[in-house]
């Protein structure tokens, strides 16, 4: 099975000149826990976590209303292609130690996967349970 198949598409995104506390209620709104950040030609140029607001911001003294997303995103993207077999990506996942990966196509974003996505094909599902289980004994480890 490929990405295409079980990415979600369309991918709520947002423009790092956003502030922080837009991309918390984006976060909140659509009850999710990232969000690409992409630049006016649609290109990913980082991630935004929850994690990532309240570490890289609040804690740090920053305030939401005028901190840019840019200043607190992540901007190491590990990402796939949609035409990527889909164990092939929760194995990366599990290599990476992360549980979404953005889907990209000739540079800009398409999709996003879940490790929830994969788990949720019968095809992959094993592949899936794994990564998670990566993620979760290297993050017990810590």
């Amino acid at each position: 099975m490929k990405l295409r198949d079980v990415m979600t598409n369309p991918v709520i995104r947002i423009h790092p000149d956003e502030t922080v506390a837009v991309a918390a209620r984006t976060l909140t709104h659509y009850n999710i826990g990232i969000l690409p950040v992409c630049g006016n030609d649609g290109r990913v140029i980082g991630l935004v976590t929850d994690r990532d607001l309240v570490t890289r911001c609040l804690a740090s003294g920053r305030s939401p209303a005028t901190t840019p997303v840019r200043v607190v995103m992540t901007s190491k993207i590990v990402s796939a292609r949609p035409d990527m077999d889909a164990a092939q990506a929760a194995a990366v996942m599990g290599r990476e130690q992360i549980r979404r990966l953005p889907v990209l196509e000739n540079g800009r974003l398409c999709g996003m996967v879940s490790l929830g996505d994969l788990a949720q094909q019968e095809e992959s599902s094993m592949d899936a349970g794994d990564a998670l289980s990566e993620i979760s004994s290297s993050l017990s480890s810590r």
